[in-house]
């Protein structure tokens, strides 16, 4: 195996525009929570639980962090910026009366029983990132924050 096809097989996770820097990304964690306009949820004068909402406002917030040797490749990326954004989170839908609600990850769908489980590809907008170096313990940490567009 070459050397970037090892450094590729370190993560899952892909980030057009900046990619992922070798050794940047080992172990990382994804977040994948609904924005809170996705959930405007009133109770009736009779106490039910009603869901208001509107469908266009279903969208992802995702929090990508990792501590690992090497900084990521966040030189020129700044807040608003667009990035395709291959997931290392999963998601899954039963498989005989379902979807996928987001395109997958070329690749990536497998199916479980009766579960079809997929990393999705989205649209995001970063938000905000930090980074920290531990110059004595030789380790960056660092957080990139994402909304999908």
């Amino acid at each position: 195996m070459s050397l970037s096809a090892e450094i590729a097989a370190l993560t899952v996770l892909d980030l057009s525009v900046m990619g992922v820097s070798p050794y940047s990304a080992r172990g990382l964690t994804q977040t994948l929570d609904p924005i809170a306009p996705s959930s405007q949820l009133r109770r009736t004068v009779n106490g039910d639980l009603k869901d208001l909402s509107a469908p266009q406002f279903r969208k992802y917030v995702s929090a990508i962090s990792c501590t690992d040797q090497n900084v990521p490749a966040l030189d020129g990326i700044w807040p608003g910026m667009e990035l395709i954004v291959d997931c290392a989170v999963t998601l899954s839908f039963q498989t005989n009366s379902g979807t996928p609600q987001r395109p997958a990850v070329p690749g990536s769908e497998r199916t479980e029983g009766e579960f079809t489980i997929y990393r999705p590809r989205l649209v995001m907008r970063v938000v905000s990132y930090t980074v920290q170096e531990d110059e004595w313990g030789a380790s960056i940490s660092w957080t990139l924050n994402l909304e999908e567009v």
